[in-house]
């Protein structure tokens, strides 16, 4: 009670200071001790940075292979963290005339741990990935940097690459328009840039090669993800999918389109709103009688499991013919059927109905009956990013998903203060 009434006293006297401040003097949040944590490491990185500035850009190359023998011969990547950190720093001021910030620091040492960097937009999140992928890449088993698209992996690859070279290692990246040969040698660069999409579609396609000399990827060590709430989050449950054709059908679809069309309105019951079809009774009965006379029917009885993919088949002929409507929900053009999007009324280009659907309505048509795709692979982004030994990741929105973070991915969100005080106001 008497330090209670110590504290409010001198709050009362001095009207000016705002009591949570005084409060966080005492009480510190995780955040702010976390913060504290990693600057005393930042200080030993600082130590160091008057002894790198005196060796010529002949001995980086040279550390970078100490650090490497010293990895090899037991010791632990913490402790070569301050080291390597004040070489890359040394690295950038030379090739680029950016010296990394202290908060830059922290961010490294950061992602190096395994943690998500909440950093403002314009303080320096890729010089800061440099410093996490050097030191990781130390080991040999190759880094992933996850980019937002094919050209910011590109430009990424070449401006911190030019960093990395003169370190003595190797960087690359993967564009949509690269063949096997070349998206392997990139991947066995100790880094290498990339979207998801494409890191993603690579694993899938690895996983369908038939020798392992045959796959373009060689493991998945370690990833750092550019813009991680977007990937992680919002775009979590993605599925990545391989498509592949099935035999063709043609002459079965064609054929149950002409047996269909005998059907009268009694024999089935439709349902527009759900978009849906069923036979009745007597329709059951008509289908059975037609199909055993066509010798389609494998025995007597139409839902027999022998006849479960004949069941299919008329199922999505009987939508084609009763619920699906030339010029509304789909037109012709050039001997090619198109959808039309029922919400906007435009021509959906490349786009087709699934699961036998688009091939009734074909046969219906009487256009030329393409064959259909089946699932070869598939992975969402959150189960692909879970291979991956330590993942890490920087955004300037993590905190507010911090709890999905954590539960989903195990996966702690720092928040790293600004160099200089912000004058810009980030409104939500």
């Amino acid at each position: 009670m008497i330090i209670l009434k110590v504290i409010i006293n001198y709050i009362s006297k001095n009207q000016m200071l705002n009591p949570l401040n005084f409060i966080s003097k005492f009480i510190k949040s995780s955040n702010q001790k976390e913060l504290d944590r990693i600057f005393k490491i930042v200080e030993k990185v600082n130590l160091l940075e008057d002894t790198f500035t005196e060796i010529s850009n002949e001995e980086f190359p040279k550390k970078t292979l100490d650090l490497k023998k010293r990895l090899n011969e037991g010791e632990k990547l913490n402790n070569l963290l301050p080291e390597a950190f004040a070489l890359v720093r040394e690295a950038s001021k030379r090739i680029r005339n950016e010296r990394h910030y202290d908060v830059q620091i922290i961010g490294g040492v950061v992602l190096h741990e395994g943690k998500i960097a909440e950093m403002k937009t314009g303080e320096g999140k890729t010089l800061t990935i440099c410093l996490a992928a050097y030191l990781n890449a130390l080991n040999q088993r190759g880094v992933h940097i996850v980019t937002v698209n094919d050209y910011l992996a590109k430009r990424d690859a070449q401006e911190m690459g030019e960093i990395y070279k003169l370190l003595g290692l190797t960087s690359g990246f993967i564009n949509n328009y690269q063949d096997d040969l070349e998206r392997k040698k990139n991947y066995n660069y100790d880094i290498t840039y990339a979207t998801n999409s494409e890191l993603g579609f690579d694993y899938l396609r690895d996983n369908m090669k038939f020798s392992r000399e045959q796959m373009v990827q060689r493991g998945h060590a370690f990833t750092i993800v550019d813009e991680i709430d977007s990937c992680l989050i919002d775009e979590a449950r993605t599925p990545l999918v391989i498509s592949g054709a099935e035999e063709s059908k043609q002459d079965q679809y064609v054929a149950i389109d002409k047996l269909i069309k005998k059907l009268k309105p009694e024999h089935y019951e439709i349902d527009e709103k759900d978009k849906n079809i069923l036979l009745t009774n007597s329709g059951i009965n008509t289908v059975e009688e037609i199909f055993l006379n066509a010798g389609i029917l494998k025995n007597k009885n139409f839902y027999d499991p022998e006849n479960l993919s004949l069941v299919h088949h008329v199922n999505q002929s009987l939508r084609a013919n009763h619920l699906f409507e030339k010029g509304r929900d789909y037109i012709v053009k050039d001997g090619i059927l198109k959808i039309i999007d029922e919400l906007t009324g435009r021509i959906l280009e490349g786009r087709r109905f699934g699961d036998g659907l688009h091939q009734a309505l074909e046969a219906k048509e009487r256009i030329d009956v393409q064959a259909e795709n089946q699932t070869l692979a598939s992975i969402t982004y959150q189960n692909y990013f879970k291979l991956y030994d330590k993942i890490s990741g920087c955004t300037g929105t993590a905190a507010t998903e911090s709890e999905e973070f954590y539960e989903i991915y195990k996966l702690v969100v720092v928040i790293i203060p600004t160099n200089k005080k912000m004058i810009r106001k980030d409104w939500n």
